[in-house]
């Protein structure tokens, strides 16, 4: 277990991840991370006030970039992570857009009120 830890700390203070850390694969990434956060805390909100076109759009962009994350050399598996996770979050905010507008849940929300 020491042989392992003493591995990880080597590779922290590497050269490589310095400079990884200092480059816009780790930043951007970083960066972006505020949407997916955004979302997936927007799923405790009204459905009501879900946005189905900028929904639709989030979704579109993040497909588009988990396909540069794997395609871009070398893979940017941070930002790969990013996008799959907001994806997933767009995917549930739009059920959840579906539901309210076009499968009963207004009537049902009015109904119990």
């Amino acid at each position: 277990m020491a042989a392992v830890a003493g591995k990880l700390m080597n590779s922290l203070k590497s050269k490589e991840f310095r400079e990884y850390l200092a480059s816009t694969h780790f930043w951007g990434p970083v960066a972006n991370w505020g949407i997916p956060l955004a979302a997936i805390a927007d799923t405790q909100k009204d459905a009501a006030m879900i946005s189905g076109k900028m929904t639709l759009a989030l979704s579109l962009y993040s497909i588009m970039f988990m396909r540069f994350a794997w395609r871009v050399q070398p893979r940017n598996m941070l930002l790969f992570a990013c996008h799959f996770t907001n994806e997933c979050a767009q995917l549930t905010q739009g059920g959840r857009f579906i539901n309210h507008h076009y499968l009963g849940g207004k009537e049902k929300e009015e109904s119990s009120s």
